[in-house]
């Protein structure tokens, strides 16, 4: 058996186990260390964060500042904000990153796939003709090829280059 090695994972591991406590949603924007906590772009009602768990390189989320998991409870303002947040991220990813196609989506409740379900947000994720390999389909492992730090830089540049 051949093993693939990602000590640095553990950091994001222990760190998940430590700090179950609140809504990361909530309280990764109120601590204001954008780089750390990996936001790469803030607006009037959301924002947008590097998934820490990514499916590709360049998986984010489009969170409310609003905590809620019913998407009804959701005014204009706040729909309006995150769908135009959603539009600009695709932009930037499609600058920076050149997909060939992207992935957006929602889950709502934990049956139907959300790992946090009790505030709701937006999967934007980018993908690439021949991205799913033998890893994951063989080994059930998927391969993400540049480091959470790397992928924030990019898109936060683009970001401000672009909206702020």
């Amino acid at each position: 058996m051949k093993q693939l090695w990602a000590p640095w994972r553990m950091v994001y591991i222990l760190d998940e186990i430590n700090n179950k406590k609140g809504c990361i949603f909530c309280d990764l924007p109120k601590e204001k260390d954008d780089k750390k906590n990996l936001i790469v772009f803030r607006s009037e009602y959301c924002f947008v964060i590097l998934n820490k768990y990514p499916y590709n390189n360049g998986h984010v989320l489009i969170a409310p500042y609003k905590h809620t998991h019913d998407f009804s409870d959701l005014d204009d303002q706040i729909l309006l904000d995150v769908q135009k947040t959603a539009q600009k991220t695709i932009r930037v990813m499609q600058n920076v990153m050149h997909p060939h196609a992207v992935n957006m989506g929602i889950n709502l409740g934990r049956t139907a796939g959300a790992g946090i379900d009790q505030h709701l947000h937006y999967h934007v994720v980018p993908r690439w003709d021949g991205d799913t390999n033998f890893m994951p389909v063989i080994s059930d492992t998927k391969v993400v090829s540049e480091s959470l730090d790397a992928t924030r830089e990019k898109l936060y540049e683009e970001f401000q280059r672009l909206f702020a």
